[in-house]
């Protein structure tokens, strides 16, 4: 095994020990409530960055993928009782699917097209939700989860490690497919799909690849949400905030690696939750635009460009 996939490693068992140890160790819900937000958010964006970033395909349909997983998830728990771990399954083979259906249908536009038509995902589903009695219409439904098992002493506490292994599971699979074969085709195809087609690389199959894992990591983010919030309706699931961070995120960051959109939603989504708190949260809109149009006109690479900029400038 390489030594950066040693590193790499090592890192997921430390996160993923600090998310079963950290409930232990902090008193204050919030905290948790707040890591939730900001873990769903990498989550987010390593699922968008899979194929805007890797592809080179801007995605305006990240909210619907999400919006999926919070109604299935709700749907699946308030009728049938199944739990989470079976909710986010679902909800990420639900997304895979719809992943490859809006591939089909669009991916054969390229540009502004194309996220145009992806934009149109987000208002079908939600208007679907809006007209369907039993997933509560436009008034939205409750959604009273379980008892958190044993091993987590509360609820907000559960939902933050539950996050936390969803969140580590979308970056090993970002970096998976950054490292294969398929992320040396997605480059191709970003760099430039008509050589790429020339030189054998199989562009629509790999691009459909990339809408499924996509559409699958955004749905599973969507998920544990109805047991968060114990409420969803449809305006917040296809939220324009979600579709707007999950652009945000990974630019600020660098959509080249899978370190770019972590970095940027730890920045970003943290940024936010304290402008939350001590400002305002309609203030978070305004804030994510001002700070995208900064990076895009003096770190158009993002975060992790510009610090591998500066350090092949120091090197003798």
């Amino acid at each position: 095994m390489k030594k950066n996939s040693l590193v790499f490693l090592a890192g997921v068992v430390i996160v993923l020990a600090l998310g079963f140890l950290m409930p232990w160790l902090l008193k204050n819900p919030f905290y948790f409530f707040a890591g939730y937000v900001v873990l769903q958010y990498v989550t987010i964006a390593t699922g968008w960055n899979i194929l805007g970033g890797y592809a080179g395909y801007i995605n305006f349909g990240a909210a619907g993928f999400f919006g999926a997983g919070v109604y299935l998830s709700a749907f699946l728990f308030t009728t049938f009782g199944l739990p989470l771990p079976l909710c986010i399954l679902a909800a990420a083979i639900v997304g895979a699917i719809l992943g490859v259906l809006m591939g089909y249908l669009t991916l054969r536009i390229q540009g502004v097209y194309f996220a145009i038509a992806t934009l149109g995902l987000v208002v079908v589903l939600e208007t679907i939700v809006h007209n369907i009695s039993g997933l509560g219409g436009a008034s939205g439904m409750a959604v009273y989860g379980p008892r958190p098992p044993a091993w987590s002493p509360g609820p907000s506490q559960y939902n933050f490690t539950v996050m936390v292994v969803i969140a580590v599971a979308s970056v090993a699979l970002a970096r998976w497919v950054e490292i294969s074969w398929i992320g040396r085709g997605l480059r191709a195809v970003r760099a430039s799909e008509d050589a790429a087609e020339c030189s054998g690389v199989p562009t629509l199959r790999l691009k459909l690849v990339a809408c499924a894992l996509s559409g699958a990591v955004l749905a599973a983010a969507g998920a544990p949400y109805p047991f968060y919030t114990s409420f969803v309706e449809p305006v917040t699931a296809f939220s324009l905030i979600i579709g707007l961070n999950a652009i945000a995120m990974p630019l600020i960051g660098g959509t080249r690696t899978w370190v770019g959109p972590v970095i940027g939603a730890l920045l970003l989504a943290s940024v936010q939750q304290i402008a939350t708190v001590t400002i305002s949260s309609e203030l978070n809109i305004l804030f994510v635009g001002a700070v995208l149009i900064a990076f895009v006109a003096f770190a158009p690479g993002g975060i992790s460009d510009l610090f591998g900029r500066n350090k092949g400038r120091a090197r003798p």
